[in-house]
Order: structure tokens, then C-alpha cells, then sequence
């Protein structure tokens, strides 16, 4: 017997209806931590603020890591709401606050091997260890809360609530912000201040979101009744749970060792070389978290598409979340172009590096192009779910990455890697588009 079928139209205004919020709170992120650089360097101590970039590091490693709870969470709950099946949403939204209180509390337990491995690895300098061990040592309380956050943004997104998943965000950061700026500057808290300010905004921000879907369900009660504890412990739903999880962190991984390859071979050419690609690799940052509204979209809508096992659907937000990828991705390209020098001054006052970075803007802009394809294919592939292909490709395009990068930069110095970086995404975006047409068949079989 085959899965029924509910039909639902793509328009325009749904893509944007998920990726405008959603584009305003991936904005958001960078912000907070800009503003805490900022606090700590501000009061004139290099030992602080040497300690609070290393502090940051390595959370941004760590929960960058544990980010397949969103990712998962997300896709799973948009096929339960295509399938109109509520509690099934429901469950994965439970599943995945379980998983992620267990994996936090886990973190703070192995703390001290976390801490010990990360000063192993990073090698600081001895006189920022004694800022980065205070900063440490608060910040990983925030670890249940922020995985806690990753499930309840993916149970928003995944239901197309943006909105709500922008709110959450907002109150993170803004929090994070106001109550850094009063330990830090009010109280006089240094490092730990920036971190007891994280915590306390990511603590905000989970009770928050778990009041809204306790609220909506009528109570813990209520919720108990619609996922009870043999549901909750199904051995299959968790097995795909693990698996997905599993594979994303992979998935993660791979991302994440492309660009510290990146960021480490730029180092072996020399400070001026670090510094000019670390500055316009700002370009980058700031076009993947206004392309990541669209990523966000066509996960949406495509994991909705294959719970409603509607085909059309699926095709339509393929369609129109690279439409208007590439419509943004060609603004953003015009403006690193003719903005680019003018934001190198402003980042930086040191000439010989201004003068550098600038040479660098044509490529560094480029990113704005070649990057829409695989921001958007990794939203559709985490909407359909398709996890060994998100792993596998990954793993792929960073192979790639890696004998081009062995090949092209003794050839072409940094433009080589530059060109090793722009073939890397172009890898990735065809890899999984080509893998997704050929798998539509396969997801819509009655179609």
C-alpha cells in the first residue's frame, strides 16, 4: 500500500516567509561574539583577551560538533509535519532534549580532559592560560542549555516557525550582549564575566523555548500522554536518530577541517598572508549566514515535501531556494567588490595589510557565487534526511579539496588556495545535487 499523498503549493512568499527570520538570526550570531572580543579587549589586558579568543575556539569547536541535534532535529520534525502526524513530530522534538541534556551533561563531566587536550593541541602561550582555564571553567555549564537550544530550534524550523526560532536567537545574543557589557564592564568580572553572561542568556533562551512547547501541548502531562515512555525508547526511532547523528557530526567534521587547513596553510606563508586572508575571509563568514535563510528554507520545505510524499513540492523548493540564492549571492558579489577595500580599512588601520588584503577581494568575493549550490543542497539533503549522502559527500568534496590545495598552491601561492576553496564548494554543490536528482525517484515512488 503506498503512503498517502498531501499536496501543498511553494511559493515565493513560503521561501521567504522561513528565510528572511531565519537570515536575521544567523545574522545575529557572529554579533555576540564580536561584542565580547570587544569588552575583554577594550580593558587593555593582551593576556585576556589572548585567553578569551582561544575560550571561544574552542566552544565554537565543540558545539559546532554537536550541531547535528539542529540539524537533525529540523528534518525530521519538517517530514512529520508533511505527513501530518503531530506526535511524531512531537517525539523527535522529546528524543532529541533527552539526547541533548544526557551529550551537555556528559561535557561537563569530561571537562577537565577537554580542557586539558584543548591547551595540549592549541599550545597557548603560558601567560593567556590562566584567562582561557576562568573563561573555560564557566562557559561549560552553558553545554546542556546550548544543546537543549539545538533541538528546540530544529523542532521551530522544522515546522516552519522561523519566527519563533528567530525570537530564541535574538534572546541569546541580545543577552548575551547586555549581561556580558554588566559582568565585564559593570562588575568589573573580566573573562568570566563574558562567559557567566553566555550561560545565563542560553539558560534564558532554553526556558523560554521549553515553555512555549510545554504550552502549546497543555503541560508536561499532556505531552507525557502523546509520547509515553515506549514510544520515547522505540529502538528504531533511536537507532535513525544515532545514525543521522552520527553521520552529520561526520558531516561537520569534514566542514570544519577544510577551512583549518585553510586557515593553517595561510599561517605557514607568513603573518602578512594570515592576516590579509583572515580579514576578507569576513566576506565569506558573513555571505554563508545571509545564504543560510535560504539553506534554512529549503530544508523546510523539503523534508515537508517528503513526509507529504509530494513530489512537486520537493522539485519547486529545489527551484526556488537557488533562484533566490544566486539573486542574493550576485548583490553580495557587486557589493565585496566595490565595498571591499573601504571595509579593510575599517577593519584594520595597519597599510601594509590593507594593501594586502585588497588584492585578495576578487577571489574572497567569488565565495558569494560558488557557495549558493552548496548551502542550498545542504539544506535539501538535511530536509530529505539523506544522511549517508551528506556524509559521504562531504567527505568527498573535502579530498578533493585536499590534493587540489597539495597541487595548485605551490603553483599559484594563495590564489591557488583561494582556487582549491572555490572548486571545494562547486564539488560539494554537485555532489549533492547530482545525488538528489538521482534519488527523487527513490523518495517519491508512487510520483
Amino acid at each position: 500500500m503506498s503512503a498517502p499523498v498531501y499536496p501543498f503549493e511553494v511559493t515565493h512568499r513560503d521561501v521567504w516567509s522561513i528565510a528572511l527570520p531565519a537570515t536575521f538570526a544567523f545574522v545575529t550570531e557572529p554579533l555576540a561574539g564580536l561584542v565580547d572580543l570587544t569588552l575583554v579587549g577594550r580593558l587593555g589586558d593582551a593576556s585576556l583577551l589572548g585567553g578569551l579568543v582561544i575560550g571561544v575556539l574552542v566552544f565554537d569547536f565543540l558545539f559546532s560538533i554537536t550541531f547535528f541535534i539542529r540539524l537533525g532535529t529540523a528534518g525530521l520534525v519538517a517530514q512529520a509535519v508533511g505527513a501530518r502526524d503531530d506526535n511524531r513530530a512531537l517525539t523527535h522534538v522529546v528524543r532529541a532534549l533527552v539526547f541533548g541534556t544526557g551529550l551537555g551533561l556528559l561535557t561537563i563531566v569530561l571537562a577537565p580532559l577537554i580542557n586539558w587536550l584543548s591547551l595540549t593541541l592549541i599550545a597557548p602561550e603560558p601567560d593567556v592560560i590562566p584567562a582561557f582555564e576562568a573563561y573555560f571553567g564557566i562557559r561549560i555549564w552553558s553545554a546542556p542549555m546550548v544543546l537543549v537550544n539545538f533541538a528546540l530550534l530544529g523542532w521551530f524550523y522544522g515546522r516552519a516557525e522561523a519566527t519563533t526560532g528567530l525570537l530564541l536567537q535574538v534572546v541569546v545574543h541580545a543577552g548575551n550582549m547586555a549581561l556580558s557589557t554588566l559582568f565585564v564592564f559593570g562588575l568589573g568580572w573580566g573573562v568570566g564575566g563574558a562567559a557567566l553572561g553566555t550561560v545565563i542568556a542560553q539558560a534564558i533562551a532554553a526556558g523560554l523555548g521549553l515553555w512555549l512547547v510545554v504550552s502549546r501541548f497543555g503541560g508536561f502531562a499532556a505531552i507525557y500522554e502523546r509520547v509515553p515512555n515506549h514510544v520515547l525508547l522505540d529502538l528504531a526511532g533511536i537507532r535513525r536518530m544515532l545514525s543521522l547523528s552520527r553521520d552529520l557530526m561526520i558531516r561537520s567534521i569534514a566542514l570544519m577541517s577544510a577551512f583549518a587547513v585553510f586557515t593553517a596553510q595561510t599561517a605557514r606563508m607568513g603573518t602578512l598572508e594570515l592576516t590579509s586572508n583572515a580579514i576578507v575571509l569576513n566576506f565569506l563568514m558573513i555571505t554563508s549566514y545571509l545564504l543560510d535563510g535560504q539553506a534554512q528554507a529549503a530544508e523546510q520545505i523539503s523534508g515537508k515535501a517528503i513526509g507529504a510524499n509530494y513530489r512537486p513540492a520537493f522539485v519547486r523548493a529545489m527551484k526556488l531556494t537557488h533562484f533566490w540564492g544566486y539573486a542574493i549571492s550576485a548583490v553580495l558579489f557587486l557589493f565585496w567588490l566595490t565595498a571591499g577595500p573601504w571595509l579593510i580599512d575599517l577593519m584594520t588601520t595597519a597599510d601594509e595589510v590593507r594593501q594586502h588584503a585588497r588584492i585578495y577581494v576578487p577571489v574572497a568575493a567569488l565565495t558569494a557565487l560558488t557557495g549558493v549550490m552548496p548551502f542550498v543542497m545542504d539544506g535539501i539533503t538535511v530536509g530529505a534526511t539523506l544522511n549517508t549522502m551528506m556524509r559521504n559527500g562531504m567527505v568527498i568534496a573535502l579530498v578533493v579539496f585536499l590534493l587540489l590545495a597539495a597541487i595548485l598552491q605551490p603553483l599559484f601561492g594563495i590564489f591557488g588556495l583561494w582556487a582549491a576553496l572555490h572548486l571545494w564548494f562547486i564539488t560539494r554543490g554537485l555532489v549533492f545535487f547530482i545525488g538528489v536528482r538521482r534519488k527523487i525517484p527513490q523518495l517519491f515512488p508512487a510520483s
